[in-house]
């Protein structure tokens, strides 16, 4: 069962491609894929694109050893990934995984029991405003307690930092659940102990199913990872998984599953699970 957990992450910033090195990139994937990535006009916003795609195929590959060619990976109607139609086994009844990236990183994190949900956050402002101006285009998305918990955590840094933190393990709950924009951010919760042992209040209830993590990358980007029960998914996520409901005892084998550091992958490294297909390595100065 452990197999089924994995924590692929890539930093694009060190993958400086050939138009000929991207298009042969893309070249791995199945051509309906091309338009997701090609829509994209900044080079950066295409680089986050494609290999999102590629550690998708890459690891359903490497976990569930299909053949690229059966490998078939459909969103559902909010936009949740998932692999369809694939070989059920005992060990991983509900082989599933969720893909993110921001800045400079991309990751996919993977589960075969519970849902899981992955977000990352580069923690800067996008534009010139304030850090305060900032936050509180946001304030409707926290519940009063973390509200105050932000806005008095210190210096702009202390209080921008805060702010992601909270914001990542929301994302990072409701790509979970698989639901779409206008999740109503404000009645999930977080606790933690110096953010560890961290859990999570949705309208007042304490969700003891699901566990949550959330590391730090560098270049002050923040990682959160969510593992929690697949009946709280969403119905139409749930026609993707084998099963919603367990007995206990088998539930708690997968949600007491080791949760693993990030393994950095380069690109090149990813493409080498492709067969016959193969990139330059290169070299940055």
């Amino acid at each position: 069962m452990e197999k089924g957990v994995e924590r692929w992450l890539v930093n694009i910033s060190e993958w400086d491609p050939s138009p000929h090195d991207f298009s042969t990139a893309m070249s791995f994937l199945p051509q309906h894929q091309y338009s997701s990535i090609t829509r994209y006009v900044k080079i950066e916003d295409r680089k986050r694109a494609l290999v999102s795609r590629l550690l998708q195929y890459a690891l359903v590959h490497h976990v569930m050893d299909i053949p690229f060619a059966e490998i078939v990976i459909n969103r559902t109607p909010e936009g949740k990934p998932y692999l369809e139609n694939h070989k059920k086994t005992a060990e991983l009844p509900n082989f599933n995984f969720n893909v993110s990236h921001h800045g400079d990183f991309v990751a996919i994190a993977s589960e075969p029991i519970c849902i899981v949900g992955l977000d990352i956050v580069s923690c800067f402002i996008p534009g010139k405003e304030t850090v305060l101006d900032f936050i509180h285009n946001f304030s409707s998305y926290f519940s009063s307690l973390e509200w105050e918990k932000i806005v008095n955590a210190g210096s702009d840094d202390d209080v921008l930092d805060i702010f992601f933190r909270y914001w990542c393990l929301k994302e990072a709950y409701v790509k979970a659940l698989g639901t779409g924009v206008g999740y109503k951010l404000n009645y999930v919760e977080f606790h933690h102990k110096n953010w560890t042992e961290i859990h999570v209040k949705v309208d007042g209830n304490v969700l003891k199913e699901w566990n949550f993590w959330l590391f730090e990358l560098p270049g002050r980007h923040r990682v959160a990872v969510a593992r929690g029960h697949p009946r709280d998914a969403t119905e139409n996520y749930k026609k993707s998984l084998k099963q919603t409901h367990f007995d206990t005892d088998i539930y708690k084998l997968g949600f007491q599953l080791p949760n693993p550091v990030f393994v950095t992958k380069t690109v090149e490294e990813l493409c080498s699970f492709f067969p016959g297909m193969e990139l330059e390595a290169q070299s940055h100065s």
